[in-house]
This record gives structure tokens, C-alpha cells and sequence, in this order.
């Protein structure tokens, strides 16, 4: 097993947003009023228990939430009658998490719900409330309250201003010792934040849509595994209703209007123009059907460049079903497909592990950044393309890499203990890359890739030999296999 890299150790104080499930949050018992009580007697029970919130109860099931934001802006700012039943006011079926859940799962549905009370359900009967204060890891509500900021953002400056806390945020998550896969969730939460405000001002723009859509991120934000030194990959999927003629002028405006924001808002257009702006991936699902029949059915060098970028997709913003239907159709094409999954593993293995003779680590040789080491391309993404391929293969719906590892090994296109090692090196190596931005923006750097071996240990330089040795012994097992 590989240890994670080194990293400042965690205060006391400091909350371990994966390992800490939220049960063991829960402060209190539930407090619970049923809906029918009225919005004084609610408030009141509310002061008593010196709770900001109250769920409402009919029998064992939670059918609404009020908050302390909700008196306030429901009740008191209308100058509401307070003996009115206080399910007026309530959040009715509100979301919520069960007790096995971690704190960062929470964090996630906090920033994207723009909420800050979460009810925790154990066993089918409600446990208690956990807010944004239990979740109380200052670097890790931080996003929290940057999401929060985004959802009420009126323009497209006030996101590029917002955005400007992202690269500080990533540093203060590395320094408190929080994995790469958390940081990686909650980095990505905040992008997708910024992305769904973007889409809300181009509707208020343009009006609302003529046909749905879903805006469907690809790469590494689809994958959660996004850091502060991210481009942008992402495209439209347009309902088979849309007519080029009556509807494109929209939607051409509109992918515009959310990918210039995002170039704004730091994350630069994508090289190889893999955006919703560019015809080509603004597309009706018929279209989107025949393109990945194409690349899977004839894997020719293209098909098999792009299926790096359009093979890991998640729905962000609009009608998700668009999606999930076609991911349906792509799995079943792909699983067992030996023809194409050879062809993938003959594109994974032009990205080897840098080591050389006697098991050195290669740096690169010349340019712009001689004497480093890549850490996204000859790091991490050797890894991504062996969890892809692993994950088409069994046919399996992860998108995450450490969730696709995952799955591969308790479905058997893995041997459970090379998915278990897989995963350790990801996250030594992730954790190697965050580390590493953290302190570039610590000393005013702009975040890259690009590792000087002499800012690792000695003990740390041992456990990347180790990692990248791995991934060569299993591309190997998947060039013998494929």
C-alpha cells in the first residue's frame, strides 16, 4: 500500500471531511413539530431547543423543513399571520443524507443545494439535523459559503470575482491535510456552481430555453477531480425536438455566453476547442448516438483521442435523463467489446510511467520546464485512461477514477487488490499534485503540473517509484489481456 504524500499535519481542531460520518454529528435529537402547528408555536420550539431549524413531522416521516432564513424571509419580511400552520413556510420534501454518509458527501449537497441544513436519516426513521457549523472545518465550509455567493451572484463579474477564492481554498484544503478526492469534490462543486449560475443569467438573457438540454461536463470535471490549474471541457446535448433552423441561433448564443464566462471566471477555453460553443459538440441526441456508435464501432485514431474526453461525462445543469439514456446505450456497446477496449489500451500505453533503467525517474529533457516532472500526464492520467478502460469494459456507470476502481475490482474486471493499489497511487500521486499547487499559490506562483524532484523526500520519492511501477504492471496485464 502507498502512503499518502507528505503534508503539513492537521490541527486538532481540523475535521477529516471523508472519515467522519454523519452520525456522529448529530448533537441533539430531532426536533420535529407536526405541519399542521402553527408558525409561532414552530418558532418558539425553535428558540426553546436553541435550534436554527425544525422539521415537520407527520408520524416518521419527514415531510417539510423550516430554517431561521425561512421566518425571516417568509414569514417576517411579508408580514405573515403567525398562527397560520407553519408547513406554509416549510421546504417541503426536503434533501436529505443518510447516517453512513460522510461530511464531505454533506459539504457537496450543501454548496450545490445552496443550503446549510441537512436532515440525517438512520434506518428509515430521521436521526437528527447536521448544518454547515457541525460540517465546521473552516477550509472546508469555506466552500459552503462560496457556493452560496455564486447562487446569488447578479453578473458575470461578480462570479470572476468569486472565483478568485477558488486557488486560495484549494491551498488551505491541502495545508488541513484533506485528501485529493475530497479536494477534488469540492473544487469541482464550486465550478459546477459558477457553471449553473452561468446558464441561470443566460436564460434570464436569452429567455428560457425552446427544447431541453442537458449541459454535460466532460474530463476532469465530470470526474470530480478537478484542482485550481483546470481548462474547460464540456458540451450541450440538445432533445431530439431541436430544430437547427428555428433553434440553433439560441443555443449557439448561449454555450457562448456560459464558456466566455467560465474562460472569465479562470477556466480557459479548452485547447482543442472540446467546449458547447463549437458546433460539433452542440448537438441533438440523435447526433450524439451516432458519434459514439462511430467511436466505438470504427476506433480510428481520433475516435480514440476523443473517447479520453467523452467517455467520462456528467450531467450538470438541464434534463439529466438525456444523458443517463445514452451512457446506457454507450455501456452496453462497450462492455466486452474486446475489438474496441484492445484499441483503448493501445492508446493508454503511448502514456507510460516516467521511469527509465534500474527503475529512475525520467524527467523531461528540454523547454520550458526541463529537469520536472508532469504530475497530470505521466502521473494521474496513466491511471484515469486503466480506471476508463476497466470501467467500459464491465459495462459500470462510474465516472470518478477512484469510484471506477472501485467498482472494477467488486465487479472482477479488477483483481480487488490491484484496484485497492490502484487506488493508493491516484491518491499519493493527486495528493502530490495539490500539494504542490498549494505551494505555488502560497508564494504567488500561478498553479501548474510541473514537480522539481528536489521538493520531495526521499521517503516520498520511494512511494512514487513504487506507484509508477504499478501502473506499468498493469498496463501490462491489460496489453496481455487486450
Amino acid at each position: 500500500m502507498i502512503e499518502p504524500a507528505s503534508a503539513p499535519p492537521p490541527s486538532p481542531e481540523t475535521l477529516n471531511l471523508l472519515g467522519t460520518s454523519l452520525g456522529a454529528l448529530i448533537r441533539r435529537p430531532p426536533l420535529a413539530v407536526p405541519p399542521g402547528t402553527s408558525i409561532r408555536a414552530a418558532a418558539q420550539a425553535m428558540r426553546e431547543a436553541g435550534a436554527s431549524s425544525v422539521m415537520l413531522m407527520e408520524g416518521d416521516r419527514l415531510v417539510g423543513l423550516v430554517t431561521d432564513r425561512d421566518l425571516r424571509n417568509r414569514v417576517v419580511a411579508e408580514g405573515m399571520d403567525l398562527t397560520q400552520p407553519v408547513s406554509g413556510i416549510a421546504t417541503a420534501d426536503p434533501a436529505t443524507l443518510p447516517a453512513s454518509a460522510s461530511a464531505l458527501d454533506a459539504l457537496m449537497l450543501m454548496a450545490r443545494r445552496n443550503i446549510h441544513h441537512v436532515p440525517v436519516q438512520d434506518g428509515g426513521r430521521v436521526a437528527g439535523m447536521v448544518t454547515a457549523t457541525d460540517v465546521s472545518e473552516q477550509q472546508g465550509t469555506s466552500a459552503v459559503f462560496l457556493a452560496r455567493g455564486i447562487h446569488g451572484a447578479a453578473s458575470v463579474a461578480d462570479l470572476v470575482a468569486l472565483s478568485a477564492r477558488i486557488k486560495p481554498m484549494q491551498q488551505a484544503l491541502a495545508t488541513a491535510g484533506v485528501s485529493a478526492y475530497g479536494i477534488g469534490h469540492i473544487v469541482t462543486t464550486v465550478t459546477d456552481a459558477l457553471t449553473v449560475r452561468l446558464i441561470q443569467l443566460a436564460e434570464a438573457d436569452l429567455g428560457a430555453p425552446p427544447v431541453d438540454y442537458a449541459w454535460v461536463a466532460a474530463g476532469s470535471q465530470a470526474r470530480m477531480e478537478q484542482t485550481a490549474k483546470s481548462d474547460q471541457d464540456n458540451c450541450l446535448m440538445l432533445h431530439d425536438d431541436f430544430d437547427e433552423a428555428a433553434h440553433g441561433a439560441y443555443f449557439r448564443a448561449f454555450a457562448r455566453f456560459v464558456n466566455a464566462g467560465l474562460d472569465a471566471c479562470g477556466y480557459v477555453f479548452c485547447p482543442g476547442e472540446m467546449m458547447a460553443q463549437t458546433d460539433q459538440w452542440r448537438q441533438p441526441m440523435r447526433q450524439w448516438r451516432e458519434y459514439f456508435r462511430q467511436w466505438v464501432d470504427v476506433p480510428e485514431p481520433m475516435a480514440l483521442m476523443l473517447s479520453s474526453v467523452f467517455f467520462d461525462l456528467r450531467a450538470v445543469h438541464g434534463n439529466a435523463a438525456l444523458l443517463q439514456t445514452l451512457r446506457q446505450d454507450v455501456l452496453a456497446r462497450t462492455r466486452g467489446n474486446t475489438l474496441f477496449l484492445g484499441h483503448l489500451v493501445a492508446n493508454a500505453l503511448k502514456t507510460r510511467p516516467p521511469l527509465g533503467l534500474f527503475g529512475k525517474i525520467t524527467l523531461i529533457r528540454d523547454g520550458e520546464h526541463a529537469h520536472t516532472l508532469d504530475l497530470k500526464h505521466s502521473g494521474v492520467v496513466p491511471i484515469v485512461d486503466l480506471a476508463r478502460i476497466c470501467a467500459l469494459a464491465g459495462g459500470l456507470d462510474a465516472v470518478n477514477t477512484s469510484d471506477r476502481l472501485t467498482a472494477a475490482g467488486e465487479a472482477g474486471t479488477l483483481s480487488p487488490g490491484m484496484a485497492r493499489d490502484l487506488r493508493d497511487a491516484l491518491e499519493f500521486l493527486s495528493r502530490l499534485r495539490v500539494t504542490h499547487q498549494a505551494r505555488q499559490v502560497g508564494s504567488e506562483q500561478a498553479p501548474d503540473n510541473f514537480l522539481k524532484l528536489d521538493e520531495l523526500s526521499d521517503f516520498d520519492r520511494g512511494h512514487m517509484k513504487d506507484a509508477f511501477s504499478l501502473v506499468q504492471q498493469m498496463q501490462n496485464v491489460l496489453k496481455s489481456r487486450y
